[in-house]
């Protein structure tokens, strides 16, 4: 081969190459652009509401399972905060949340959380407690909001404005935030707790349902932290 033809294929060769940099880059910057359209558009309540002054998002976790408490959250963000790739904490995996998490705390004006644990749900309700637990996440914050948007309730005994938001944690990074602080908080003392009572897999199925956990239930019996109150169809030992 002469030198002028293989000059000719090494030129190919890199601009083939540099083709499929420029692809990959282009792909990736299509790839945030789309993904700050998305954060644009979870901010359509933030920018409804701006004139108010400091907007609160408020989330829980933990209302559905067999076990442990139920924990909520509240976060005040700055006015235009980006973090990127917030969203429901349910669509997230569970690295991502964690990442979140630590982006939230290092970010945000104000974090707030609140526990309410098993026993009182059993005493009060899992709908009370949740209230509750909300409440709790509110007074933490260590400031006082001017409004709060929530995922889907209206808080009683709350006396600040509020915006009840059907499926906010989609909808509002506030309320994204408020969901991914509340679940990282509840899975951290779930994997505890698989500590103090193992059997039950806790770390994994952070007191959720699964077919694993009642079977455990059902050979087992309940442990200190199970909910009476949802555990009845699963076994005779709750009261």
């Amino acid at each position: 081969m002469g030198p002028y033809l293989a000059a000719g294929r090494d030129r190919s060769v890199k601009a083939s190459v540099m083709t499929k940099k420029e692809e990959r880059l282009k792909k990736q910057q299509e790839k945030l652009a789309a993904e700050l359209d998305r954060l644009e558009n979870m901010r359509l309540y933030e920018k409804k509401y701006e004139s108010c002054g400091l907007i609160c998002g408020i989330d829980e976790a933990g209302r559905g399972p067999l076990a442990g408490p139920v924990v909520a959250g509240a976060v005040i963000l700055p006015r235009d905060c980006q973090i990127l790739y917030l969203n429901d904490s349910k669509k997230l995996t569970a690295r991502r949340r964690e990442l979140l998490y630590e982006e939230i705390m290092e970010k945000a004006l104000a974090v707030g959380t609140g526990v309410v644990s098993h026993a009182r749900i059993d005493e009060i309700n899992i709908l009370q407690a949740t209230y509750e637990a909300m409440r709790q996440a509110i007074e933490k914050l260590g400031m006082e909001p001017d409004i709060l948007l929530n995922d889907a309730v209206t808080i009683p005994e709350v006396t600040l404005k509020q915006v009840p938001i059907i499926k906010g944690d989609a909808k509002s990074v506030s309320i994204a935030a408020a969901s991914v602080i509340a679940k990282v908080t509840r899975d951290r003392m779930m994997v505890e707790m698989d500590q103090k009572y193992p059997g039950y897999g806790f770390a994994s199925n952070k007191g959720y349902g699964s077919a694993a956990h009642i079977a455990s239930i059902r050979e087992m019996g309940p442990c200190e932290i199970h909910r009476k109150t949802f555990i009845r169809n699963f076994t005779d030992h709750a009261e």
